[in-house]
């Protein structure tokens, strides 16, 4: 993020009744509150912007209960995504969603992102597998939402708090489901000599209907990233692109679901598939997607992760506009796609010690967005909009929508107590599309006030 700003009090409770004494406390000194999980976002949404106050849950890694029979888990908000998995494995459970950054992000800054993750094609985001939340509120009043049954009574609060990216409250502790474990798993590495056609591939198998658990993309210079880290992986060195597959159920079903996708990938130019059903095999072929943002490191200090959701079928155009839009400006591009459910991550490699570079950097984001939304997609698929996006925001909604917004926010929070200056814009669209790109005013970050 190149926005920085250090806060004036970070406050770390171990509770949540520490919480809400804390929120009490800050409220009556003025200050405002960022909420923190991990700090593994993207987007900038646990920055301060104007000082304030930042309450980490970084100290709260409980995990309250785990109910076998009615599969579901409790746990407080600082819980570590992939911990939760590993405390289940013996009842034969998992949590389904996984963000690469699951080795170190927290549930409840899951919660807050509705984060994704590869295998979010078969399972969904985060908000399919929250049934409940402890909240603070602004008053530092605690309020407990949702529930683990069947059809709560009441309004649906959990729908609005997750994805709310901090700014409607506290999320302390979240109730989750939980899923059986498949009882086989089988990973496939596609091998293909060209992008375009690894993506093309990627619609023909989702218009047969074929249902992988998830579909994911790397192109040839992440390859070459990942396979010169420690991360190796035992990615081709000779492939433009990798497919990179997971098919979960019965025997049976995976190996007929798993051949139905070989097939496929051969008529699209696929020139090799590999695959393995052995924990260790598979282990090391995730390692190596999931590390994919980490060994960039290896071509340039720093990294602009793009996170835009296109249609499917016009994945094969936006990696297009991505390559052309950096080539122009001479930047260094590699794409991870989602590509299952059309979210794409071109990463653009740069030094943000070179204002030009920043600038040219922006500019090439700015183009790949207003790109996806042209072609029917989204600003976000699952690192929310934060700080980064607020301004492209209006590519997607207008006045009305954003004051529709506000109306909400205010509801849970009147006085703009929680995570101000994110998400959504303050100033009108009107305004905000006048200005020119990178003019280097950054977004609004003067509270609530109605757009």
């Amino acid at each position: 993020m190149l926005q920085r700003e250090a806060p004036e009090v970070v406050v770390l409770p171990r509770t949540t009744e520490e919480a809400a004494a804390a929120i009490k406390i800050l409220r009556a000194e003025g200050l405002v509150v960022v909420p923190r999980g991990a700090g593994t976002g993207l987007t900038g949404g646990a920055r301060p912007v104007r000082g304030g106050a930042i309450v980490g849950t970084a100290r709260m890694r409980d995990i309250l209960e785990i109910h076998e029979v009615d599969r579901f888990a409790r746990v407080q908000a600082g819980v570590v995504n992939v911990h939760l998995s590993g405390a289940c494995k013996d009842a034969g459970l998992f949590y389904a969603p996984d963000p690469s950054s699951q080795t170190a992000c927290t549930v409840g800054g899951n919660v807050g992102n509705n984060s994704g993750g590869p295998h979010c094609f078969k399972y969904g985001t985060t908000t399919r597998h929250v049934l409940g939340m402890t909240l603070v509120d602004s008053e530092g009043d605690v309020h407990r939402v949702g529930g683990v049954e069947p059809d709560p009574t009441g309004f649906d609060f959990v729908g609005p708090l997750v994805g709310s990216e901090g700014m409607l409250g506290l999320c302390t502790e979240v109730t989750v489901r939980l899923l059986p474990e498949p009882e086989r798993v089988e990973t496939l590495l596609v091998l293909f000599e060209s992008l375009n056609a690894c993506c093309d591939a990627v619609s023909e198998m989702i218009a047969r209907r074929l249902e992988p658990s998830a579909i994911e993309i790397l192109d040839r210079l992440t390859i070459e990233a990942v396979e010169a880290s420690v991360l190796r992986a035992g990615y081709p060195a000779n492939a433009d692109a990798v497919m990179l597959v997971e098919v979960e159920g019965g025997e049976e079903e995976v190996a007929a679901t798993s051949s139905d996708i070989e097939a496929v990938a051969k008529e699209f130019g696929a020139f090799e598939t590999r695959r393995t059903t052995d924990p260790t095999e598979r282990k090391k072929l995730w390692a190596g997607r999931k590390g994919a943002f980490g060994a960039m490191g290896r071509i340039a200090p720093d990294l602009y992760v793009a996170d835009v959701v296109a249609p499917r079928t016009k994945l094969r155009e936006i990696v297009k506009v991505a390559a052309e839009a950096c080539g122009e400006r001479k930047l260094k591009l590699s794409n991870v796609l989602h590509a299952g459910d059309g979210n794409l991550h071109p990463n653009i490699s740069y030094d943000r010690r070179n204002p030009d570079e920043v600038r040219r950097v922006l500019e090439a984001g700015r183009v790949i967005m207003e790109a996806c939304v042209a072609a029917g997609g989204s600003l976000t698929g699952e690192h929310g909009v934060g700080l980064e996006k607020q301004g492209e925001m209006c590519l997607v909604f207008n006045d009305n929508d954003l004051s529709a917004m506000h109306d909400l926010r205010r509801t849970f929070d009147p006085h703009s107590f929680w995570n101000p200056g994110k998400m959504i814009p303050v100033r009108g669209c009107r305004e905000i599309e006048s200005r020119p790109l990178g003019d280097g005013t950054g977004p609004d970050t003067s509270g609530g006030a109605q757009p």
